[in-house]
């Protein structure tokens, strides 16, 4: 099981690596048709969204899976900001919600890791 667990987990991770890199190629491939305009961001945000969920399911690494999406997503959303194609109202409050959680994802992992060290 362990095995078919790392295989799916793989395989959505790379899913989503496509969706980030070549939105467009995968809308076509996937869905007959090229992904456009609005839906370029979304497949984007899915891709990241994918990525983590692969590393999610690799054994015991759900709280890095979370910190990889909030980070990558805080990354590429303050990236359409600053390029202002595609901003509407509520892309800088998701920036900063997604850049408090990914600080405190980050404060959790380091705990963990540091008890793992510690033995306890």
């Amino acid at each position: 099981m362990k095995k078919l667990l790392t295989l799916a987990a793989v395989a959505e991770a790379t899913t989503g690596l496509a969706l980030l890199v070549v939105p467009a190629l995968v809308g076509w491939l996937l869905l007959g048709t090229e992904l456009t305009g609005a839906s370029i961001p979304v497949a984007r945000v899915a891709g990241i969204a994918l990525i983590a969920l692969g590393i999610a399911c690799l054994p015991g690494l759900a709280l890095l899976g979370m910190l990889t999406y909030s980070a990558l997503v805080t990354v590429f959303l303050a990236y359409m900001g600053i390029c202002g194609e595609w901003a509407g109202p509520l892309l800088w409050p998701a920036v900063l919600v997604h850049a408090n959680l990914t600080a405190l994802l980050l404060i959790g992992w380091r705990k963990t890791a540091r008890r793992k060290e510690s033995g306890s």
